[in-house]
This record gives C-alpha cells, sequence and structure tokens, in this order.
C-alpha cells in the first residue's frame, strides 16, 4: 500500500478535502477574486475553534460519556474577569491572562468535582456548571462590553507573513497536543482510559489524576479561547462563546477523533475548523437564505463524517 492509499485511509484527511472543495468552489462562483483574504479570515476564525476543540478532544477521549458543556460559559467568565480587570491598561495583559488562566483551572476543577465526587455524569455536571459560571459572568459585568486593551486588539488582529496571529497560536498550541496526546505518558493514559477504563486502572494507570487533568486542560484552553476571542472583536460581551458549544464538538468529530473514546486525531481538528467556516462562507457567497444554509451545512458535515467513516471502516 502506497504513501498516497496509506494517506487515504486517515480519517481527518476528509476534513481537509472538504476544505479544499468548500475554498475552491467559493473561489470559482467569485470569479477568482478574494482568495487570499477569504484564506486569511478562515484562518482567523478557524482558530478559536481550533482551541476550544483541541480541549473537548482530550475530554471526548476519555470515553463514552465524557463531554464538556461548560466551554462556552468559561469563554465568557474568562474573559470578563480579565478585560475587567485589565481595565484597557495594556500592562495589565500578563495579569489578565493569568486571571483568565485562573478561571479556566478552577472550572475545569469544579466540573470535575462534581463528577466525581457527587458521582454526577459529565455531561449534566458540565451543563449545570455552565449555569453557575455564565450567572457570575453576568454579576461580574452588568451586561456591558468590556473592552480589552489596544495592544492585545493590535496582536490579535495582526498577522505575520500573511498568518492572522491567532493562527499561529493556535497552530502551536495544536503542535502541542498532538505530542502530548501521541507521545507523552500523559496522553497514552488518557488513551487507555478511553478504550477500557477498568483494564487502564488495572494496569496501573492514574485514572481520576488523568480525568482530573484532562477536565483542567479543557476549561484552560476555553479560557485561552475567551481571552483572545474577546480582544480579537472587540471586548467580552454575555453571548460570546454562545456558538462554540456546538462546535467544540462538531470539530472534534468531523475531524475523525471517535467519540466513544480511546482514539483522536489532532491534524483534524484544525481540517474541521477551517471546514465549517468556508462551508457558511461558501453558502452566503451563493447566496442561500439562512434555513436552508443551515439544512445544507448540516448534510454537508453528515457527508463528510459519512466518507470518513466509511473509510475508516474498511481499513
Amino acid at each position: 500500500m502506497n504513501n498516497v492509499t496509506l494517506l487515504f485511509h486517515k480519517p481527518w484527511i476528509w476534513s481537509f478535502i472538504a476544505v479544499l472543495s468548500a475554498w475552491v468552489a467559493t473561489i470559482i462562483f467569485t470569479g477568482g477574486l478574494g482568495g487570499a483574504g477569504l484564506a486569511q479570515a478562515a484562518l482567523t476564525f478557524a482558530a478559536f475553534s481550533v482551541i476550544v476543540g483541541i480541549g473537548q478532544m482530550f475530554v471526548i477521549t476519555l470515553g463514552p460519556g465524557n463531554i464538556d458543556l461548560s466551554i462556552p460559559a468559561t469563554m465568557t467568565l474568562s474573559a470578563t474577569l480579565a478585560l475587567k480587570f485589565m481595565n484597557t491598561d495594556g500592562a495589565l495583559v500578563l495579569p489578565g491572562l493569568l486571571i483568565a488562566l485562573g478561571v479556566g483551572l478552577a472550572v475545569g476543577t469544579a466540573n470535575f468535582g462534581l463528577i466525581k465526587l457527587l458521582k454526577i455524569p459529565p455531561i449534566i455536571a458540565t451543563l449545570s456548571s455552565s449555569f453557575l459560571i455564565q450567572s457570575t459572568a453576568i454579576w461580574s459585568n452588568r451586561g456591558l462590553r468590556i473592552k480589552p486593551p489596544e495592544v492585545l486588539t493590535d496582536f490579535t488582529t495582526s498577522s505575520v507573513l500573511g498568518v492572522p496571529n491567532v493562527a499561529l497560536l493556535s497552530f502551536v498550541l495544536a503542535v502541542a497536543a498532538y505530542f502530548i496526546l501521541m507521545r507523552s505518558l500523559f496522553g497514552r493514559w488518557v488513551l487507555a482510559i478511553g478504550q477500557n477504563m477498568r483494564a487502564a486502572r488495572l494496569a496501573g494507570v492514574p485514572v481520576d489524576g488523568v480525568r482530573f487533568s484532562t477536565y483542567v486542560l479543557c476549561g484552560v484552553l476555553a479560557a485561552v479561547a475567551g481571552f483572545f476571542l474577546a480582544s480579537f472583536s472587540g471586548g467580552a460581551a454575555l453571548n460570546m462563546g454562545t456558538e462554540y458549544l456546538l462546535t467544540s464538538i462538531a470539530v472534534v468529530v468531523i475531524g475523525g477523533s471517535s467519540v466513544a473514546g480511546g482514539n483522536s486525531n489532532v491534524p483534524g481538528i484544525w481540517g474541521a475548523s477551517l471546514f465549517l467556516f468556508l462551508v457558511v462562507s461558501m453558502l452566503n457567497t451563493f447566496g442561500v437564505g439562512a434555513g436552508v444554509r443551515l439544512i445544507m451545512t448540516g448534510l454537508i458535515i453528515i457527508a463528510v463524517i459519512t466518507l470518513a467513516g466509511g473509510r475508516k471502516s474498511m481499513k
């Protein structure tokens, strides 16, 4: 079996094929105009989906039932508290980032506490905590849009050699996630738990410690995404993380990771994030109405997942 054939047996490759197809279709329709701008916009907006998708991927890899529904609320609260503390002062960027990371750490700890100590299923535990987190965000900013320091706005809206800074940041995080998952002992433990928790425990894997660390990692990455998204979009708003609830799950599934756990594809997170942005842009370019656009987006996503699943089963 040659290298090309092996490549097409990778579940995540189909998300990148879908990305290329959506980009080409859009460019053809516009007569070749705006190709570079579309690519840069895709990299920018996909970057935030990549960050939250990586965290969700680690959680889902732990096995059936593991999912974090508190990501949107964590993004909102971390951005709100960090930007409120900085109060547009560029000298306080580092402490502001540490506050955001602290929020993510606290949320991850609380989520695992509900799951482990109170024996609440993860989907219920994280959904419940999201209401508390969102309520705290509402209480802290009273519905006002909190502005970021100018230095943060400049960073998140700038690029290096045409590549957006936020995309470079997401790429670094994705590379780190790949090496953690595929090359470290912790990553092997996460995969082992996802494949069979009981067997992993009997083999000496510190199951509770690994699960705790994974939920904390997801919370921290959500906080990072919220911090930079608020800086990019001009401020922290109460609904800023809403769309990332389903997006964080969709990029994991479309990217080729197994929802049953025990198998993840970090490269697929990038492919799926780019695809989700480009398919909406493509349908907007074609002038498709909002209702039809949602239906077509769903059908296209199903098609990509089916192709990936079919190839995986053939393997």
